[in-house]
């Protein structure tokens, strides 16, 4: 199994470790700490040795904050953790406050923190979050200080070492365009804009560019790196040495230059006099310091490799299709067993991650999840990003719902899929709330748009019938997905709060309206689509964009209540299933079961 069951985070990990950090602030000559959710690379999901927020206080969500003083303390979450952050925080030592905007700038601003001299981690944060930080310090009356060692790094005992998995080629037919190539049509547009050199601080970014992958985030295949690109196409990678072998030299080529991770710094002053670009939404506070001392010029630009990264190029959305079709597979193997064989009364959320996951397995192409599967039954469904564990795992029982949140990576592509299904037979609430989100989840696959049109623009759809209705969710409609890297990619999104990135073509994207009732269900619907090219609408006057649905695999027809659908929403279904038959039954002769019971889960409505 890939995915463990251990309990994680809790009220006791805050109740040891914050003594231990406040003596280590104190030794610091500091009255307080900040301490966000990210790490060095900013990421997401991290390696456990970088996972500070959770070991100062017992939080495990995948944002978030907190703050520390010495004789309060506070944890920052938003709304898809508000029942975790409660049960794994101690509130008689930390308070909770909304991470949501305005966050936790409005709140800290508010804190009487004058005379005090506050620390932060500059390696840890973009530099917009550290001047967010600094001025609610200042407005406070505190003074911000930024730190050369992070005092849970020093107060951390056993912190685990970083990892060193070996870093590999990721083939050419996989990727759809080779290393020297991508670096020569970047180098060629930095040119265009007398840029000299271009800093990379994001793992699936360098993995991207250099055509390669690793294994030092769990359930996402990157490679902890550094790069500077310059305007000759040359590129040098900063990587430990562990990591590299002579297969991976010989990839690489004579064109980039294997450095050791700890140059990083040398590497930035190398640059001195240069026009340097870097992205201050993916590169540290820190690395901007040391370019400033290095006296390089610095133009603040998106990641040059995050557009192009983005825009899927021809082959890597045949693989997404492919692993899309493979996975279907997987899944419709699992919906079937769950109808035919899982038991209320025995089964459990566990044994169902762990039958998904063997079916996952079976196609013998699974490299791994692509994070850990969202396993709720009940009233754990309706926690957005829940982790069962042993202690939390339900017992299924009939007339309850059952949430399952799941992805698989493979060399072709990275898939995510939500499915909602019920156990037994469904309230007719329950059918009226699933199929208002699933007139969300139609509503944004057959939107047509014009070119310019963000995410942002877009997610009213996926929520107007819950609107409608008195409803609503507290997560984004839809993020970006990497071919055969993390599951979560920008820069597009969708989502109520602004984004500036227009959708263009070869995008993927999730569609995942939800609805959740805290104490007793969830329901989310999740499939992925990829942006496709502009085309003309009979009598239209401009070309449109829209939607291609990639996901495929069976929706619950029992929880969907016709009377409130449209004709036009009922068509789609029924030509939604009849894909899913068309293209996974085709390659489901090896399971001749599943296969009769997806021909009559896909019967038309």
């Amino acid at each position: 199994m890939r995915q463990k069951f251990d309990t994680r985070g809790g009220p006791e990990i805050g109740r040891t470790n914050l003594p231990l950090l406040r003596d280590a602030i104190k030794a610091a000559g500091l009255d307080g700490l900040y301490i966000p959710h990210e790490d060095e690379y900013q990421n997401e999901y991290q390696p456990e040795a970088n996972q500070r927020l959770a070991w100062a206080t017992g939080f495990t969500g995948s944002a978030g904050a907190a703050f520390a003083l010495l004789d309060k303390a506070w944890v920052f979450a938003d709304g898809r953790y508000t029942i975790q952050v409660v049960e794994q925080v101690d509130q008689s030592l930390f308070g909770i406050e909304d991470f949501a905007p305005p966050g936790p700038w409005e709140f800290i601003s508010g804190l009487d923190l004058k005379g005090l001299t506050i620390g932060y981690d500059p390696q840890l944060m973009s530099p917009s979050t550290a001047n967010g930080l600094k001025a609610a310090l200042s407005e406070a009356g505190a003074t911000p200080k930024p730190v050369a060692k992070n005092p849970i790094d020093l107060a951390w005992k056993g912190r685990p070492r970083q990892p060193m998995a070996k870093v590999v080629p990721h083939d050419l037919a996989y990727a759809g365009q080779s290393s020297s190539e991508k670096r020569e049509e970047l180098s060629a547009k930095m040119k265009q804009k007398g840029i000299e050199a271009a800093v990379i601080t994001a793992p699936h970014s360098i993995a991207w560019l250099f055509n390669i992958r690793g294994g030092d985030v769990k359930c996402s295949p990157l490679p902890l790196s550094r790069a500077i690109l310059h305007d000759n196409g040359e590129a040098e990678l900063f990587i430990a040495p562990k990591k590299v072998d002579d297969t991976l030299r010989a990839h690489l080529g004579n064109q980039v230059a294997i450095r050791d991770i700890k140059d990083v710094a040398k590497g930035l002053a190398d640059l001195k006099g240069k026009k340097v670009l870097a992205d201050p939404a993916t590169a540290s506070e820190w690395f901007f310091t040391k370019l400033k001392r290095s006296k390089a010029e610095i133009v603040e630009g998106m990641d040059i490799c995050s557009m192009p990264k983005a825009t899927k190029n021809k082959a890597e959305i045949d693989g997404a299709q492919t692993a899309h079709n493979r996975d279907g597979v997987a899944i419709t193997r699992f919906l079937h067993w769950l109808d035919t064989k899982a038991k209320p009364g025995k089964t459990t959320e566990i044994d169902a991650v762990k039958a998904l996951e063997g079916f996952r397995d079976q196609t013998g192409a699974l490299q791994d999840i692509s994070f850990e599967t969202i396993s709720g039954f009940g009233s754990n469904g309706a926690m957005a990003h829940y982790r069962v564990n042993k202690d939390s795992s339900k017992t299924f029982e009939n007339g309850h719902l059952f949430l399952v949140d799941s992805g698989g990576q493979y060399f072709e592509g990275t898939t995510d899929i939500t499915r909602t299904v019920v156990i037994g037979e469904p309230t007719a609430e329950m059918k009226r709330h699933y199929t208002l989100v699933l007139k969300g989840h139609i509503a944004m696959t057959v939107v047509r748009f014009p070119e310019g049109t963000t995410g942002t623009h877009l997610d009213v759809l996926a929520r107007h019938a819950l609107w409608q209705a008195g409803y609503d969710y507290d997560h984004g409609t839809g993020h970006g997905v990497g071919a055969y890297l993390g599951v979560h990619e920008g820069p597009q999104r969708i989502a109520k709060a602004w984004n500036s990135v227009p959708l263009q073509p070869g995008m993927i994207v999730s569609n995942e309206p939800g609805y959740y009732i805290a104490g007793a269900y969830g329901i989310r619907i999740e499939n992925l689509q990829y942006v496709t090219e502009p085309a003309d609408i009979p009598g239209g006057a401009r070309p449109m964009l829209g939607f291609q649905t990639l996901t495929l695999a069976p929706l619950d027809r029992r929880l969907i209540d016709l009377d409130i659908l449209t004709a036009e929403e009922r068509d789609w279904i029924d030509s939604y299933h009849a894909r899913v038959v068309k293209d996974v039954g085709s390659l489901m002769g090896d399971y001749p079961e599943a296969k009769a019971w997806l021909e009559d889960a896909c019967q038309p409505l």
